[in-house]
């Protein structure tokens, strides 16, 4: 339910009520988001984080224009309040008259103007050379603020400079007296010491007269409990989002720079869907399905009627496609991968405990047989929900998210994965050895790659395998009529039952079809038994 109250009222109300309240920087729509989601009350839109993310000096060398343009962006996406770190008024009381209309007008709630000259200088440069605003002028711009505003809500906050400037601390009560007498709804007091001596010796001649804000960028270490006591009223984060972002992205940049390969680093930073969902696409795609209809790309199948008996006690309750790996069931996993890739329409095909699947937004098909049947009929009772473009899984299977990404780029009419690094590996489970016409070359680009067969048993000594297939099958355009066709061929055969995939796939090629290969080199398991359950934990610890 969205909050009643309007932007000003809530910002008005963080300011002036009793306890110690927060509020973190943000410097974009993305990053104001994020503020917002983290439970943030407020968000401080703070002018160093704004010209550094235009890559400009803190010093008004990014117009006002141009901040107002992105603040519209961020009160845009967001329903907390924006306090906006508005330097010294961009100018005179003129340009603050002009400035108060255009933050309304963006639904800003209140803007924190300082008392230095225009052009401004960031308070952590050269402090003690910076000159101060005359008390009156800056008393003007406040009141010229609170005549313009249209909105009774709307905050303007008083940043005091004098002790950054090198004042005495009269000059900070005398400033702030008159900047509060002129109208200012709070007084900001700033200082670089590392320690809160100052401001706190500020809090306590100030005695609580109006709301005091404070900006602890040097003092971070002290107790927040000693600022509860002092009785200041709102605590402002101002640059930390900016920094996280600079830290991270010169991390990421150098270690791609230096592998010349993403492939280490794409399962360590923000999934594309997450960026999606940071931009709201889900209500973009909730719009979608209310007044277009566009039909899904992919759908896809999953294989999740068997117990896993290997496992023993753990599958008493639950089929082995639940088993919680690091808080997350298996089919869970995978339906969130299928969902980051686009694919909605999902189909798991279930047995064994079937009331223990609660996936949302899956349809369950039943394989009533489960028990006395193999996975080739638990693909026969989804024949119903094929469709042109369709996946076709094992429901144990982990796997790196740019397998199923690059997976569904690959071209052929039928497409299995076959792992080529995986021929002499340890792997849980009955083995599916795969022969092609061409071995991996590890080629940077597409290769075309045919099957020639499937097997459970290693062939002939003098012909290797070219790698294990991970149980992960693609159909496009004909190749649905194809499997259907090979499928209800084999429905007819006394041993039907005991059937398996790699049994399909093999004939789908004696029909005189092509199976084409996509190779790729681990990054997967699936899971078998109890050593697996331990294998995947670990998995997952290192693709996060």
């Amino acid at each position: 339910m969205k909050n009643k109250k309007t932007k000003q009222t809530q910002l008005k109300e963080l300011i002036n009520t009793n306890e110690l309240e927060f509020i973190l920087e943000a410097h974009n729509g993305i990053s104001a988001r994020l503020v917002e989601q983290s439970g943030f009350k407020g968000i401080w839109a703070s002018g160093l984080a704004l010209s550094a993310q235009f890559g400009v000096r803190d010093s008004n060398e990014a117009s006002w224009t141009q901040i107002v343009d992105m603040l519209e962006f961020m009160s845009d996406v967001t329903s907390i309040p924006i306090l906006l770190d508005g330097d010294t008024g961009y100018g005179n009381f003129n340009n603050m008259r002009r400035l108060v209309r255009k933050l309304e007008q963006r639904n800003i709630a209140g803007v924190c103007i300082e008392d230095k000259k225009f052009p401004k200088t960031n308070s952590f440069l050269d402090g003690d050379r910076q000159a101060l605003a005359d008390i009156d002028e800056f008393c003007g711009k406040i009141k010229a603020g609170k005549d313009s505003q249209e909105i009774d809500d709307f905050c303007i906050i008083a940043r005091v400079e004098a002790l950054i400037a090198g004042w005495e601390m009269q000059e900070a009560i005398t400033r702030a007296e008159a900047y509060y007498a002129a109208g200012a709804d709070a007084i900001l007091i700033h200082s670089k010491k590392s320690d809160p001596g100052e401001i706190l010796e500020f809090a306590r001649l100030w005695g609580n007269r109006c709301p005091l804000v404070i900006v602890p960028t040097k003092y971070y270490s002290t107790p927040t409990k000693a600022f509860e006591e002092a009785d200041i009223s709102l605590i402002i984060w101002a640059n930390h989002m900016i920094r996280a972002s600079i830290s991270a992205m010169e991390s990421i940049s150098q270690q791609i720079f230096q592998d010349r390969s993403v492939v280490d680093i794409e399962d360590k930073i923000a999934n594309i869907n997450r960026i999606f969902s940071l931009q709201g696409v889900d209500e973009l795609d909730q719009a979608n399905k209310k007044y277009l209809t566009i039909p899904s790309e992919y759908s896809a199948v999953v294989l999740a009627a068997s117990r896993g008996k290997q496992l023993n006690e753990l599958t008493e309750e639950k089929p082995k496609a639940m088993l919680n790996i690091n808080g997350v069931p298996l089919l869970q996993r995978l339906t969130m991968e299928f969902k980051a890739n686009g694919i909605t329409d999902i189909n798991i095909v279930a047995g064994y405990k079937s009331e223990a699947i609660n996936i949302d937004n899956v349809k369950i098909i039943n394989n009533s047989d489960y028990d006395s049947t193999n996975e080739l009929s638990s693909l026969y009772c989804a024949m119903e929900s094929f469709t042109d473009n369709m996946i076709v899984i094992y429901g144990d299977l982990l796997f790196r998210n740019y397998i199923l990404r690059d997976f569904l780029e690959a071209s052929g009419d039928i497409t299995i994965v076959v792992d080529s690094a995986a021929v002499n590996t340890e792997i849980s489970g009955m083995p599916d050895y795969v022969y092609c016409d061409k071995a991996d070359d590890r080629s940077l680009f597409k290769q075309d790659i045919n099957l020639v067969s499937i097997s459970e048993s290693l062939q002939k000594p003098d012909n290797s395998p070219s790698g294990r297939w991970i149980g992960m099958l693609k159909v496009n355009n004909d190749g649905k009529d194809i499997l259907k066709s090979a499928l209800t061929e084999l429905a007819r055969h006394d041993e039907f039952s005991s059937m398996t995939i790699p049994d399909l796939l093999n004939h789908i090629l004696n029909m005189g079809n092509k199976i084409k290969v996509h190779y790729i080199n681990g990054h997967w398991l699936d899971v078998n038994d109890l050593i697996d359950i331990e294998r995947a934990g670990n998995f997952i610890k290192t693709s996060a």
